[in-house]
């Protein structure tokens, strides 16, 4: 008998993720995934051209709920998820990362009594300031399947009681990052879009709450942002969260390459001709070692800690890197295979 799983998603990462997975999903009989869109992510770059380049289906139900503060918007998503997964009859929901999207997921299946599996199962900041790490705690408690990444993403988990359903299945990521380098080569125009030749630029994203709910945080990083770009051109592909907050704080981006937020294939492309990558985003700083472009940290903490271990990535306040080594436990680009395998046999 055909299972239904129901996949939410509602923000640039998760849309990642889920591609590689849906495609896995479609080389499987008997299981049959609906995909949800909370639109937390809600405009055509943040969103619609990610579906697009990734070849993922159309979302058979999108809810436009986005804005808000943070319990606002994920009080309407439960709400909205609630009524999705009754009409479904889903058998399973499965989730992706940290964000509201996630969380609300997480709540309305506990609520129904519906199995959730979490990828990216396990990670920790160990920041509970961050509204990031509150996500991820409260989803991998109420999960069924744990989907970890790292062998350092199990260990956490069970310092926190939690072994059983747990996978280390490597990271996802790398088999969506496999997907697009070749098509980016061939797809994507943006180094001519913006006047740039591969090895003369840094890359640069900025959009976690940490860094654009306070002026001092925001003014902190573009000053060091700044002084980067007087060394060579610093691109932004600017979140509109954070052009929000600088317009607010009256802060400016002199000497910044800003840019439109950019598609899955483009971003790929940039990152690519990069010499090195500054940013706030857990994804981005794997991204970053994928392309074997060092990678700077504008956060206090970070979730991904093999990645400086390693040598690939650094925070930003924090001396230079440590000596480079590969990171074999991201695995090999068939992590979507061993996350459906494990959904079929659970729900078999």
């Amino acid at each position: 008998m055909t299972k239904r799983v129901l996949t939410v998603v509602g923000a640039r990462p998760q849309f990642i993720k889920a591609a590689a997975v849906s495609r896995a999903f479609g080389r499987v009989q008997g299981l049959n995934e609906v995909m949800v869109h909370t639109g937390q992510h809600f405009d055509a770059g943040m969103s619609d051209i990610f579906f697009d380049e990734l070849e993922i289906p159309k979302p058979a139900h999108n809810l436009d709920i986005h804005g808000g503060s943070h319990g606002e918007m994920t009080g309407r998503m439960l709400a909205g998820l609630e009524h999705v997964m009754q009409d479904e009859r889903a058998d399973l929901v499965l989730i992706y990362g940290d964000t509201n999207s996630t969380l609300a997921a997480a709540l309305a299946a506990a609520k129904l009594n519906i199995p959730v599996a979490h990828v990216e199962a396990g990670l920790r900041s160990f920041n509970r300031a961050m509204p990031e790490e509150i996500n991820r705690v409260v989803a991998d408690h109420v999960s069924s399947l744990l989907f970890c990444p790292t062998i350092a993403a199990v260990d956490n988990l069970s310092n926190e009681g939690i072994t059983s359903g747990v996978h280390n299945v490597g990271d996802v990521m790398f088999d969506s990052t496999l997907f697009a380098i070749e098509k980016a080569k061939q797809h994507s125009d943006i180094l001519q879009t913006l006047a740039l030749t591969p090895g003369s630029y840094a890359l640069a994203t900025i959009h976690r709450a940490e860094n654009t709910d306070s002026a001092d945080h925001l003014s902190a990083v573009l000053d060091w942002l700044k002084a980067e770009a007087g060394r060579r051109p610093v691109v932004w592909p600017l979140h509109p969260r954070t052009r929000a907050a600088a317009d607010r704080f009256g802060l400016d981006f002199d000497g910044i390459l800003l840019c439109d937020p950019v598609g899955y294939l483009d971003m790929n492309r940039l990152l690519s001709g990069a010499t090195d990558v500054f940013t706030d985003s857990g994804g981005l700083q794997k991204e970053a070692y994928f392309h074997r472009k060092p990678c700077v940290t504008l956060r206090d903490e970070t979730e991904w800690v093999e990645t400086v271990q390693n040598g690939w990535n650094r925070l930003w306040q924090n001396p230079d890197y440590l000596p480079r080594k590969d990171i074999a436990e991201y695995g090999d680009g068939r992590a979507a295979d061993r996350i459906v395998a494990e959904i079929d046999r659970y729900l078999a």
